[in-house]
C-alpha cells in the first residue's frame, strides 16, 4: 500500500472509486488502490450517456484477470460522458487510473461529494482493509 497513489484534490467512496468535482461536473474513476487490487484490467462496461445515476448504487462492471466487480456511482446525477476509449484500452484503468483511465462524468446533484473521504481519510481507510 506505500506505493499506492492518493491525489489530494479528490474525494473518495467506500467503494474505491474516486470523484472530481468541477463545478456541477464530476468525473468518476476507480482509485489506484482498486487497480492494484484487481490486477490486469480486460473489460470495462460503463452505461449510456443520459443515465440516471444513484449514489452507492452499481453504474457498470470491471473486469480484470482475477475478478470481476461492480462499479458503484459516488455521486448521484445523470452521465454526460463516458470513457469510450476504455472499450478498446481497458488497460489504461491500470497505467493512468486518475488520468487517461477515468470513466464517466456526471452532471452531479448539489453538494455532491459531501459525505465522502478526503485523500487522508481514505488512505487509513484502505489501510485498515489491508
Amino acid at each position: 500500500m506505500a506505493d499506492t497513489r492518493i491525489p489530494d484534490e479528490l474525494h473518495y467512496s467506500e467503494q474505491d472509486e474516486w470523484a472530481r468535482a468541477e463545478g456541477e461536473r464530476v468525473t468518476v474513476g476507480i482509485t489506484d488502490y482498486a487497480q492494484q487490487q484487481l490486477g490486469d484490467v480486460v473489460f470495462v462496461e460503463l452505461p449510456a450517456v443520459g443515465t440516471r445515476l444513484v449514489r452507492g448504487a452499481a453504474f457498470g462492471v470491471i473486469e480484470s484477470v482475477k475478478a470481476v466487480s461492480d462499479l458503484y456511482a459516488p455521486v448521484s446525477g445523470e452521465v454526460l460522458a463516458v470513457n469510450e476509449e476504455l472499450a478498446s484500452r481497458p488497460e489504461l484503468v491500470n497505467e493512468d487510473c486518475y488520468g487517461e483511465g477515468w470513466m464517466l462524468a456526471v452532471r452531479a446533484e448539489k453538494n455532491a461529494t459531501e459525505g465522502l473521504m478526503d485523500a487522508a481519510t481514505y488512505a487509513e481507510y484502505i489501510a485498515e482493509r489491508a
